[in-house]
């Protein structure tokens, strides 16, 4: 029989009203809340990251294919569809999918409104898979055999301010020598949140920019890479430039929007600093209430030495009581915790300010890896913290500490 733990047992089940009730349960909700607290922070941070991330890249892929230029004009020069890698880019396991654009600079005028907006024209290859999450209602793009199509998708916020929705017509005005105009129709609308695509972004055909520009059909603004693991970026900006020619320039949509993915590493910090003081209050109070169980103890402390027991006995005694507090905090702070998640992940809860967080509600990534490292760790090192207290066993005197009151 394990001695300390059935002594464990024993006194681990304090009556209802005392001090030792109310300090067991002191124990057991500090360690869930901050468990609790712990899960939500990370679910609500990879919401956050996966959300953002997942806007940016479905409107412009992972890499982008460009010729260079030293002007900042949305007007590109043109590339060549030719290229291998391109057309044939299922020979590279490192690529998933590739799709033309190109940009043209326009003026929409309505009957009430004038407003500046940037044609992004792209072809069939485009990934409906990617930017189907940001299509609000109404249909994509009908692409025609000969010609091109007049359909538009405009965004939610270009669609108020013009006062546009979907089976309406509006003339946009393309700003190049000599001005060009062309009548639309709008067949859908989309929304990213992301002010950088919503305030001037509308998509059509790139047949339009072609003939706008007279350029061939084997030719492009640029190209938009959806690589098939995001994590190994770096790995697949270096083969295909390895693989590309010369006068191509290939950027990551990391650095295009720098400021984004740095306002994110900012917020992983935060989180990081916020799971050390959550770990350092927790162990903190399970220092302090192990020393109180202790003093509490003080008698069966020293009936215990007098009757032999020698201090790693003791020491383990108090050791599988706090462990035992941990596990049910443990218990509990995941309960609530995936309780909260799965309550704002299901019914949206907490809403956001859509203009400066890019969504209108806070969102709930599902990650069980985290939840069981969260656990571990928590159990861990609050365990290995309670070691300190326990040592005071060893300089207690067991005649004083019978005599204890």
């Amino acid at each position: 029989m394990n001695l300390p733990l059935f002594i464990s047992r024993r006194i681990s089940k304090p009556d209802e009203n005392t001090f030792s009730s109310t300090i067991h349960k002191v124990a057991v909700v500090s360690i869930a809340l901050g468990l609790a607290v712990m899960i939500l922070a990370f679910f609500i941070l990879l919401g956050f990251k996966n959300t953002i991330i997942g806007k940016i890249y479905s409107f412009n892929g992972h890499l982008v294919i460009s010729k260079y230029t030293l002007g900042q004009s949305y007007n590109e020069d043109p590339v060549s569809l030719n290229y291998p890698f391109i057309q044939n880019y299922e020979k590279y396991e490192f690529i998933a999918h590739i799709q033309e654009f190109g940009h043209k600079a326009g003026l929409i005028k309505t009957e009430e409104e004038v407003d500046g907006v940037i044609f992004k024209g792209v072809g069939e290859s485009f990934s409906l898979k990617h930017f189907a999450g940001n299509l609000k209602y109404g249909e994509f793009i009908d692409f025609k055999e000969d010609g091109y199509s007049t359909d538009v998708i405009l965004s939610q916020k270009i669609s108020k301010r013009l006062k546009l929705d979907t089976g309406d017509q509006f003339i946009i005005h393309f700003i190049q020598d000599p001005p060009r105009s062309r009548r639309l129709d709008v067949v859908g609308i989309y929304e990213t949140g992301m002010e950088d695509f919503d305030d001037k972004i509308i998509i059509g055909d790139i047949g339009m920019v072609r003939r706008l520009n007279n350029w061939a059909d084997s030719l492009a603004g640029g190209f938009e890479v959806f690589i098939k693991d995001v994590d190994k970026i770096d790995e697949a900006y270096e083969k295909l430039y390895d693989i590309a020619s010369y006068d191509l320039f290939i950027q990551k949509v990391s650095d295009k929007y720098i400021q984004i993915f740095d306002w994110l590493h900012l917020i992983n910090n935060n989180v990081t600093i916020f799971l050390t003081l959550i770990l350092f209050v927790a162990s903190f109070n399970m220092v302090s209430i192990v020393l109180i169980l202790i003093m509490e103890r003080t008698q069966m402390i020293g009936l215990l030495k007098a009757m032999g027991a020698d201090n790693s006995l003791i020491r383990k005694i108090f050791l599988y009581q706090g462990m035992r507090l941990i596990l049910k905090g443990l218990v509990l702070g995941n309960v609530a915790g995936l309780s909260l998640s799965f309550i704002q992940y299901r019914f949206k809860v907490i809403t956001l300010d859509q203009d400066s967080y890019y969504m209108s509600f806070v969102p709930i990534e599902w990650d069980w890896p985290v939840v069981i490292l969260l656990n571990i760790l928590i159990f861990t090192v609050v365990s290995v913290i309670m070691v300190f207290p326990v040592n005071a066993i060893s300089r207690m005197n067991p005649i004083k500490s019978i005599r204890f009151d």
